[in-house]
């Protein structure tokens, strides 16, 4: 057992390249070449698919960009309930104590339909987040991927997932940022507005654009360290179980245990980036509520302790939501028939380089 935890630590999604073809020994003093084995590569064109696009095209980008929208939009808008609590935790601690008390005040004064306040900027921002989030990231991984080349890739890929999503959420954040500052004010301003049509014109009127953008600093903040770890923790950790726990390739499994796969590591992703991301989080909850408070403001008043209130509904929420985001945009990859590339593996030409083949 303890040599499996020893093999999982040296293999951890951080390694530098140096360090990671030390861990495989392709590096240093080598021992006898091992016989020639089936690579997963050749094993997944040994089985001939039929995909409805090529990888990289327009049609590709867009249906995973589809993917996103339906993705983030409905996983977000199904756990709008959860979210409503977590952010009138964060914004009034002294009323809302946890989450089971948080639930039991508003039903109590809001009754069954308060709990979906926020639902429809809720649909609306995650879904135009959803289709930047993946469209982009898949777009971003495809030019990295260009730009290095096909030995640096590999050797550099977990810098290429961070670089990617980083850049992708740039945009995504700027298309969440209105919807956003509405569903906040929805939610944790009682009397406010009670909808969308509502609440938007009534923020603009008293402070014009900057009451729906005000927040995407401290939104980048959170969402972009979030989707960083978001991807990179889910691309390594599929590597690291079909590597050490799946007992066969990726292209001998179904397309059932592929996502069974998808959805395990993806909630493994979702514990990481409800960590990472809950201080901005609750910056970002707090200046949405209140008028003419800047994120440096809010941070100072609410100390480190403050910032970590909610965390225990943050990650029961995040985690569940990434999981099933990865197995539903996983899904429309499937139900499209896009190419869905195995695992990497290193290059023919950088394995001649070392001398590990003849």
């Amino acid at each position: 057992m303890f040599s499996s935890v020893a093999h999982l630590a040296r293999a951890n999604p951080f390694n530098a390249p140096h360090l990671q073809l030390v861990h495989d020994g392709l590096s240093g003093p080598r021992s006898p070449p091992a016989p020639p084995r089936r690579s997963r590569h050749l094993a997944a064109a040994a089985v001939e698919e039929q995909y409805s696009c090529e990888y990289g095209s327009g049609r590709f980008f867009l249906l995973c960009g589809l993917g996103g929208i339906i993705s983030c939009g409905t996983t977000h808008t199904a756990l709008v309930p959860l979210d409503l609590i977590k952010c009138r935790m964060q914004v009034d601690p002294q009323k809302y104590k946890g989450i089971f008390n948080g639930f039991s005040i508003t039903l109590k004064e809001d009754g069954v339909r308060g709990l979906a306040k926020g639902w429809a900027p809720t649909l609306i921002g995650y879904s135009m987040q959803g289709l930047c989030k993946f469209g982009f990231y898949e777009v971003f991984k495809a030019l990295y991927s260009n730009i290095l080349g096909e030995e640096n890739t590999y050797l550099w890929r977990t810098s290429l997932y961070l670089a990617s999503s980083a850049s992708a959420e740039f945009f995504a954040d700027i298309a969440l940022a209105p919807m956003e500052a509405a569903k906040v004010r929805i939610q944790t301003q009682p009397g406010y507005a009670n909808t969308l049509r509502e609440a938007v014109p009534k923020m603009y009127k008293e402070e014009g654009l900057n009451a729906f953008y005000k927040g995407v600093a401290p939104l980048w903040m959170r969402q972009i360290p979030y989707t960083m770890m978001k991807f990179a923790c889910f691309e390594r950790t599929v590597e690291a179980l079909y590597k050490f726990v799946v007992p066969k390739p990726r292209s001998e499994c179904t397309k059932a245990e592929q996502l069974v796969v998808t959805f395990v590591a993806g909630y493994i992703a979702g514990v990481f980036c409800a960590i990472v991301s809950h201080p901005a989080d609750s910056v970002v909850s707090v200046l949405n509520k209140e008028k003419g408070s800047t994120a440096s403001q809010v941070l100072q008043r609410l100390g480190f302790r403050g910032v970590w209130k909610g965390l225990f509904a943050r990650i029961i929420m995040i985690g569940t939501l990434t999981a099933l985001q990865w197995f539903i945009y996983d899904s429309v990859k499937v139900y499209f028939r896009l190419p869905r590339p195995p695992p990497p593996e290193m290059p023919e030409s950088l394995k001649k380089k070392l001398g590990l083949t003849e």
